[in-house]
């Protein structure tokens, strides 16, 4: 082996010896990936939180026919019925939509204990629909039409905004921020003068928000409509950093 090889390992190996090693913390690391300074990789996540300006309902009917034909007639003449009270409560065409029809063949197995094949006994049809509206104040009344109308599949409501990125416009400057301040603070600790960004990548997602159950109704006053409160709804930003270490 040459001595200009021998010199050329040991300057090698002193680069390396000269970066400190940091152990992974907090979802952060440090890599000595480049020649110009070690590489800090993590992300920083803002929630904004913030009244829902939109709900989505579902409705539905479910009909019974001894003919597949008349299960499908008896439930599109129910559905009709349906969208129409949508509409009434200020629904647009364009935000009501048919989410799923099933269509089945139902069987009586009660004499199956006896050795008796099951008993045929007709179609049944489950159609359902999805609306979505602005009025969040207007949720209750509005499944209350649906039910009124012969609907007895409710599901939802589904809370969420219209624009969720919007509402994450001042949560990217926070995010920023605390990225910066963190990147200095491990420049320090690791015995770093500063922090040089090097890129930013973005990640956003409203929510997640907890499954919702069916809506449970009941008898009750026609007066009094089922209570329905938005509460608020969570949009989430989360940005990636990567910062070179600076001498």
């Amino acid at each position: 082996m040459t001595k200009q090889m021998l010199t050329a390992m040991a300057s090698a190996i002193a680069l390396v010896a000269a970066v400190p090693a940091i152990a992974q913390q907090g979802g952060s690391t440090v890599t000595n990936a480049t020649t110009q300074g070690p590489i800090l990789s993590f992300s920083v996540s803002e929630e904004v939180r913030s009244r829902p300006d939109q709900a989505t309902v579902g409705a539905g009917v479910t009909t019974t026919a001894p003919t597949a034909v008349a299960a499908m007639r008896a439930n599109a003449a129910a559905m009709d019925k349906l969208i129409a009270a949508a509409k009434a409560r200020g629904i647009k065409a364009e935000d009501i939509q048919t989410s799923g029809i099933n269509l089945s063949p139902q069987y009586d197995y009660n004499n199956q204990g006896n050795g008796q094949p099951p008993r045929f006994i007709g179609y049944q049809v489950s159609n359902t629909v999805r609306a979505t509206t602005a009025k969040i104040d207007d949720i209750g009344p509005l499944l209350d039409a649906l039910v009124a109308a012969g609907g007895t599949n409710i599901e939802g409501p589904w809370l969420g905004m219209k624009d969720a990125d919007a509402q994450l416009v001042g949560a990217r400057g926070a995010a920023i921020k605390a990225a910066e301040a963190k990147a200095a603070d491990y420049a320090r600790l690791a015995g770093f003068r500063s922090a040089e960004l090097v890129s930013i990548g973005e990640g956003s997602f409203g929510g997640p928000q907890p499954p919702m159950p069916m809506v449970r109704l009941q008898a009750m006053d026609a007066a009094k409509s089922t209570p329905v409160e938005p509460g608020q709804v969570a949009n989430t930003l989360t940005l990636s950093f990567q910062y070179r270490l600076v001498r």
